[in-house]
């Protein structure tokens, strides 16, 4: 273990990632890299932690534009994280992880309720949490709860999963011209706007000095060379 810098993490990744552009089909495979780190970072000991986007079902704004009122599709959204996370729990455990769901929204006969005292100690005992329903409240993003299930359970870093290997001054899928920023504080994140998490999720990482680090989830070893504290993608902290 002297060998790893962060011991517990917590990995967010969007409901997107699971399926196909434009798809709402959950396709696992699309992950595999993924899903081989977990593995490899669960053997050496590093306590993880999930969290689960359910953008590739529905997402409450724009639910809100068909008529649908707000609230009503934040919790939509909220069950739609829960899809996903039986989904990945499923893929996880058929690679011999042992996992626990955990629930914003109480629903026993699939996974347990949220307490933050039973979470970590699934994850002292090496299981791999997966948090679902969001915060339980309307209005709050997946990444917002990210960061409170985040601080929590006392994680050292949030690792958002992404489809490019940072943040970078523009979209790199469209701007050929577009910079990497390998470093940034939440600071810089609020001011120029930087659509990385929501200014909530931003803010509460913030004061709380929680490090975010975005990283190309189909790199291969990505989060085994993180955890072993290689500098890949972009992190986001405080000012030196």
């Amino acid at each position: 273990m002297s060998d790893i810098k962060y011991t517990r993490v917590l990995l967010k990744l969007s409901g997107e990632a699971l399926s196909g552009e434009g798809s709402q089909e959950i396709t696992p495979s699309r992950l595999d890299p993924l899903f081989d780190d977990i593995c490899k970072a669960h053997k050496i000991g590093v306590q993880l932690g999930l969290v689960i986007g359910g953008g590739n079902i529905i997402r409450g704004t724009l639910a809100t534009e068909h008529g649908i009122d707000r609230v009503s599709a934040d919790y939509m959204g909220m069950l739609a994280t829960v899809i996903n996370a039986l989904a990945v729990q499923n893929i996880l455990e058929s690679r011999g992880l042992a996992t626990r769901v955990m629930t914003a929204i109480r629903m026993e006969q699939l996974a347990e309720p949220y307490i933050r005292r039973r979470a970590i100690r699934h994850l002292e005992k090496g299981r791999v949490v997966i948090f679902a329903g969001g915060t339980g409240s309307p209005y709050f993003s997946t990444d917002t709860a990210a960061v409170l299930r985040a601080i929590e359970t006392e994680s050292q870093i949030i690792l958002k999963a992404t489809k490019v290997d940072g943040i970078y001054t523009a979209d790199p899928t469209v701007e050929k011209q577009a910079k990497f920023i390998p470093r940034l504080t939440y600071l810089e994140v609020l001011q120029k706007e930087i659509k990385v998490m929501d200014t909530t999720a931003i803010t509460l990482c913030m004061n709380n000095k929680l490090p975010i680090l975005v990283f190309d989830m189909g790199k291969k070893n990505a989060l085994s060379r993180i955890i072993a504290g290689e500098t890949i993608g972009t992190i986001v902290e405080a000012a030196s």
